[in-house]
């Protein structure tokens, strides 16, 4: 059963919680394992703070797509901060000087990421934020399509 309480913090409002965090983010800070018994080590960063893992209310598609991208992102979260960044430029350098099918294959996982992160992200965006991940995931599709021959 989750712990709406945390005794270690006295405000307020970590009394009044509607929805308990979510397992793998709750035990941050507490020790290195990934549970109680567990015996494993945890890797990398520990997980932010934050009072939930998913949108609150979310429902249908929303839902189903943040529950299953929980493992991806700690999974993410827990590589070193660099690695994310410079796989995703080596793979748009390899879509940009790759004039054929290979290329396009190369940016195929820089678009799924960026729309994946757009998608996960879209509740929280301004206007010009979406207008800037809109432009983005367009310009991969055409990079893609034109890598693969379609203009």
């Amino acid at each position: 059963m989750a712990d709406k309480h945390d005794p270690r913090d006295s405000s307020p409002s970590s009394r009044k919680r509607a929805v308990p965090a979510h397992p793998l983010a709750r035990d941050q800070g507490r020790g290195a394992s990934n549970g109680p018994g567990s015996g494993r080590a945890r890797a990398g960063r520990p997980l932010p703070g934050g009072e939930h893992f998913m949108t609150p209310g979310a429902t249908g598609l929303r839902r189903a797509v943040e529950e299953k991208s929980a493992t991806p992102l700690v999974f993410l979260y827990g590589l070193p901060r660099w690695m994310p960044p410079v796989a995703l430029v080596v793979l748009l350098l390899v879509g940009f000087v790759v004039p054929d099918w290979r290329g396009g294959i190369a940016v195929l996982p820089v678009l799924a990421f960026v729309g994946w992160l757009a998608y996960m992200s879209w509740p929280s965006l301004g206007p010009w934020a979406r207008i800037l991940r809109v432009a983005l995931a367009t310009f991969l599709v055409a990079l893609a399509a034109e890598r693969f021959g379609l203009f």
